[in-house]
């Protein structure tokens, strides 16, 4: 089931692929380093980019894409795009404006995927039925969710018609979320990584620095290729060049199930993200 390759892709619960291996842009500013980070991803085999309406750099991340398939003589269905909805978008007619200023921002006809970005109480069911339009029209390929926890997803697979494809959550060998996992893999709903590097708190720890040193790879390369052996998507942030291809030059290595236990045994459900149950934006 592990990916072997850096465009291998998993099935979502409603048929869609979805590459497991993809380049996030979160806190990265508009301008050229943005659109060269996008086009360098893109041309070293990455094809999926994930944004947010919140990041500001929608509008970057589309004229990266448009550039990049040109110049690598890609078509658009090669690449898969996410992005989210803000909080203050969310409802029924506002998630509906909403998505039309991403995709415009993006020069995009569709996305692959739409998130709700955090589970902003009371707002989120009406979000996910202007979501829901979308995708029955054909507008978005896939709709999930992000920062979602257990409760959050019960709450709102009662009233849906379509079940989330993703959740995408915080989740490093410091918060490996068992029980969030376990809920989403028994409702077929598949997990993504954002900040999987911990935002660089992991590098020097012992523990995966040992395992590193004995792969030969470097501490990233551990993590990442621990969140795919797990059945995690992960979208590691780089505007460098050198390691935007570090980052993906996982599949020719595998960690031992013994390797696999002592990183996640490592965990003490620590965020370095707000707490979906407690944030006030």
């Amino acid at each position: 089931m592990t990916a072997q390759h850096l465009q291998s892709t998993v099935t979502l619960n409603n048929g869609i692929s979805m590459p497991w291996f993809g380049l996030g842009v979160f806190k990265v500013e508009e301008g050229a380093e943005l659109i060269e980070a996008v086009k360098q991803a893109i041309a070293h085999g990455y094809r999926s980019i994930d944004t947010a309406a919140i990041y500001g750099n929608e509008s970057g991340v589309g004229q990266a894409i448009a550039e990049a398939l040109k110049e690598n003589n890609l078509r658009r269905e090669d690449l898969f795009i996410t992005s989210k909805v803000w909080n203050a978008d969310l409802g029924y007619k506002e998630t509906l404006a909403a998505y039309e200023t991403t995709l415009n921002k993006l020069g995009l006809e569709y996305l692959d995927l739409y998130l709700i970005h955090w589970p902003k109480a009371g707002k989120y069911k009406g979000a996910w039925k202007a979501m829901e339009e979308l995708y029955k029209a054909g507008s978005i390929k896939a709709i999930g969710v992000s920062n979602f926890q257990i409760h959050h997803l019960e709450d709102l697979m009662q009233d849906a018609e379509v079940k989330p494809a993703i959740n995408q959550v915080e989740y490093h060998p410091r918060l490996t979320q068992a029980p969030l996992k376990a809920f989403c893999e028994k409702n077929g709903i598949q997990l993504e990584a954002w900040s999987p590097l911990m935002q660089g708190q992991l590098l020097d720890n012992p523990v995966l620095t040992e395992i590193a040193t004995a792969k030969g790879k470097s501490v990233a390369q551990i993590i990442l290729r621990w969140d795919l052996q797990n059945g995690v998507i992960t979208i590691p942030k780089s505007t460098k060049e050198k390691r935007i291809v570090e980052n993906s030059s996982i599949f020719d290595f595998e960690l031992s199930t013994d390797e696999m236990e002592r990183i996640s045994a490592l965990n003490e459900d620590v965020r370095v993200g707000p707490d979906p149950d407690n944030f006030d934006f």
